[in-house]
Formats: C-alpha cells, structure tokens, sequence
C-alpha cells in the first residue's frame, strides 16, 4: 500500500477539512494509500484550533506525532542565522529532531498541507515531499491570507491552486500539479466595485471579514480538495513520481506540472455558491 506522510499545524479549519477529505476519499476506495502518520509542530495544549485537529487524527486512528517548535525554539540559546541558509540554525536542529521522532516510519510521499514550518535541506532530501499552496503558478508566496491580500492589492485577474515540491526555498520548488480560475466576472465583479468605495486604509481593517477577500478564498479553497486527491492519485498509480529532485512521468521524462484546470474546475461547478 501507498504510504503517505502528513504534516501540518492544524492550525484551523482548513487544516482538518483537506485530512478529511483525503481520508475519505481513502476509505472510499478512490485513492489506494494509506496515510502511515500525522506530523505537527505543535503540541496539545497550545491551540484550540489545533487541538481540534489532533482529535481529529485520533478518530482516525492515525499515528499522530506531535514536536513543538515554539517550545524548541525558546529552549536555544543562540537562533542565530546559520551558515547553512538563510534558516536560524535553530530550524536545521529542529528537523534533525523530527526525523529522530520518524525514523519507525518510511513513507512513499510526504504532504504539507498547513504545515506553517519551511522546511530545511536535510529534510527535503531523506523524504519526498509535496507542498499545496493556494496560489497559481507564479502567484503571490506565503500564507493563504497572505496570498489573497497581495491578490486584492494587485487587482489581480485569476489565482489558482498548486500543488509543487518541497524545496528550502518558500513556495518555489518544481510544479507537480495545479489549475487556475478567474477572479473576475460573475460573482466577483461586485465586490471589486465596492473596493473602490472603501477609504485608504479602511479594506485591510475589515480583515478577513471582506466580502471580496472570502470570496476568493472560498472558491480557491473548494479547488483545494479536489486537486490534492487527483494528485496523490497520480503518485499513488505511479502516473507521476519523484526521482533525483525532479518530477517525472512513468517513463522518467520530466513534468513541468499537469494543468487540472479543466478538470478541477469541472468537479467544483455549482458546488459553490456566489
């Protein structure tokens, strides 16, 4: 069976919904895997968000392994920048522990999903990793609620969904898979009218409350869902793997990522409202 590794913060809802819906879609049979364990960099106790998140992991009867990174981090007395890269050298120590902690486990493919840590050089190297960034190809880097801000300060035309491997470098690695939609037009048209209505200053006050700004996080995260089972599908058919650093087809020749825009699209039409 197809062993996948999990990390993420869990740090809120998202988090548990795209567990969710990739242990469902295991336990339906669409996608023959098994997910061998749940990483987190924080611990029982530090978040409700995240302690949801751990429930979770437990009803699912899933190997949870649990290493907090804030905890680490206070405990160092020099997090000083290291030679190594532009990491604190406490991060580099920080993930030597939590392949110690994995070391029982030999996992196919490891996903980021809300995994709030970039992840070090050694690490990228003793596992296969993906990340899912919810942004198109060439789009804004960082968090979600980043990523949309930059997308409402640019007024940008379209976002998307990616889903790419895991490099020392932010959100930069090779593309495995991703698609794109429109934020323009119906029902968006709207509530980039109304931005132009707002004070200097006013929209950002608003917060993630913004009519414009969950709008286009809805519709980025419904698109969420879907790609990340189409893509550990693929892994899991050895339609797509990942050899020497780069992403390759069955064959072996290289992929500069699979555009599911048409499908990913297709499967979300009408499952969201305006």
């Amino acid at each position: 069976m197809y062993q996948l590794g999990w990390f993420s913060t869990g740090r809120d809802k998202a988090a548990r919904d795209l567990l969710r819906v990739v242990n469902d879609s295991i336990k339906q049979g669409e996608l023959e895997a098994e997910i061998a364990f749940v990483f987190s960099n924080r611990e029982p106790g530090e978040s409700k968000e995240s302690d949801l998140f751990f429930k979770l992991v437990e009803n699912y009867r899933i190997p949870l392994i649990c290493f907090s990174s804030q905890k680490f981090k206070a405990g160092q007395a020099t997090p000083h920048t290291s030679q190594e890269g532009a990491l604190p050298a406490w991060r580099f120590d920080y993930d030597r522990q939590v392949m110690n902690r994995l070391a029982g486990f030999h996992p196919d493919l490891c996903v980021l999903a809300g995994y709030m840590l970039i992840v070090g050089e050694e690490m990228c190297r003793k596992y296969n990793m993906i990340n899912l960034h919810p942004a198109a190809p060439g789009g804004p880097k960082g968090t979600w609620q980043e990523v949309v801000w930059q997308l409402i300060d640019s007024k940008a035309q379209e976002t998307g969904v990616m889903m790419h491997l895991v490099t020392p470098e932010l959100d930069k690695g090779p593309l495995v898979t991703y698609c794109t939609f429109p934020i323009r037009g119906k029902p968006f048209d709207k509530y980039w009218a109304e931005m132009e209505e707002y004070p200097p200053g006013e929209i950002k006050k608003q917060g993630e409350n913004n009519p414009l700004f969950r709008l286009i996080r809805k519709h980025g995260l419904a698109r969420e869902f879907p790609l990340i089972v189409s893509t550990l599908k693929a892994f899991s058919q050895g339609r797509v793997k990942i050899m020497n650093g780069r992403v390759v087809d069955a064959e072996g020749s290289p992929i500069n990522g699979y555009d599911l825009t048409d499908e990913i699209n297709g499967l979300v039409k009408g499952a969201i409202s305006s």
